[in-house]
């Protein structure tokens, strides 16, 4: 059962968003950390096969990515026993019909990161993998880094408790109300009260917005499917790079001596356990082996996670504009690990009404860009 106790700040879902800004705001607030399920991150952040790509998604999240830099390459001292990124790159793929998309993306990308233009051969020799008459060419970033997702959010999670934060699962928030400055969030375990919400429940983020009554902002839970495979026999891939169709039709990643697919698809879904869809299962595998010379011939695991978005594919950060004490921490997509370290600090910054981190504006964020307002203002 939760202590009936009053916090400072409620941070709903103790996925990645919550655990990281949880963790920011403790070191001079009171806060509590509510998670639904026996253990935090049991969704999307247990799901995920994150990198560091700072030329991956949209604007704001390519400036929210380079601001997470530092923290990913020398993050505090006890935070981790071991480095939380390594090597990895990236290899964006077209074929002939797809060389306009892949031109546009290099114009856009190449401002700001350091980017290779790939034939076909200089392709296929940064994944040897690819099958030869389907690549017509590539764009490479070897910027791209890998991210241990489970040493980052565990890190997160002890650095809250170090600062005296309390994490409480099995806390479903059912109901919410708010009265004299203070809000009392009813859980399927107990009560306890705090002065601001921190929505960060990721798929359930509309719903526990609904309950507080704060706006809408068009949050759509879009399932993923993912798969693990062999390897081609007699071939090493672990220093190859992940390889994303340019119109993101398919990725493939080595992992650990086997290989990580995923169709990349997007498929709007509820809020909820998901699980691979067999139809997704088999796109997948057919769009991989059109493009790479090998034969799936057997999955070692499957499953599927929840990317959850607004409308523009930014994240929606910033206090409500209907509801007193009610913050949004929410839409991050799948670029939530890639950009906490930056989010967390950002976001904890705004709840405490204090000034936007520098470095974070330094990066090339424009905070409106990811703020609630402009979701009305592109509703109009």
């Amino acid at each position: 059962m939760i202590d009936p106790e009053t916090y400072d700040v409620a941070v709903i879902g103790a996925g990645i968003a919550g655990a990281s800004v949880a963790a920011e705001l403790s070191a001079t607030a009171k806060v509590v950390l509510l998670e639904m399920e026996e253990r935090p991150g049991y969704h999307t952040t247990g799901r995920s096969a994150a990198v560091f790509a700072p030329s991956y998604g949209p604007q704001p999240i390519r400036a929210l990515t380079r601001a997470s830099a530092d923290f990913f390459l020398r993050p505090p001292e006890g935070f981790a026993e071991h480095p939380l990124v390594g090597p990895r790159g990236v290899l964006f793929v077209a074929r002939q019909d797809q060389l306009p998309q892949l031109e546009a993306a290099y114009a856009d990308l190449s401002a700001e990161a350091d980017l290779g233009r790939l034939d076909p051969a200089g392709a296929i020799a940064r994944q040897p993998l690819l099958r030869p008459g389907y690549v017509a060419g590539g764009i490479d970033d070897q910027a791209c880094l890998d991210i241990d997702v489970h040493a980052l959010h565990q890190g997160y999670l002890r650095l809250f408790a170090s600062l005296g934060g309390r994490l409480v699962t099995r806390a479903e928030v059912q109901h919410l109300s708010r009265a004299a400055g203070q809000w009392t969030l009813t859980c399927r375990n107990g009560t306890v009260r705090a002065s601001v919400i921190v929505n960060a429940a990721g798929a359930w983020a509309e719903h526990v917005g609904q309950m507080a009554g704060a706006e809408t902002i068009g949050l759509v839970p879009k399932r993923r499917t993912a798969l693990i495979v062999g390897a081609p026999d007699g071939m090493t891939l672990d220093q190859c790079p992940l390889v994303v169709d340019i119109d993101e039709e398919f990725y493939l990643k080595p992992d650990a001596g086997r290989i990580l697919i995923s169709p990349a698809n997007e498929d709007p879904d509820r809020p909820s356990d998901v699980q691979p869809d067999e139809m997704d299962i088999a796109i997948c595998i057919d769009r991989i082996e059109r493009a790479f010379d090998f034969e799936v011939r057997r999955i070692e695991n499957r499953w599927a996670g929840l990317r959850s978005f607004v409308a523009d594919k930014a994240p929606v950060v910033g206090h409500s504009r209907r509801v007193e004490g009610f913050f949004w921490l929410a839409g991050q997509g799948g670029y939530g690990v890639q950009t906490a370290p930056a989010l967390a600090r950002l976001a904890a910054a705004a709840v405490l009404e204090r000034p936007a981190p520098a470095h974070i504006l330094a990066a090339g964020l424009t905070p409106e860009d990811i703020g609630v307002g402009r979701l009305h203002a592109q509703a109009n």
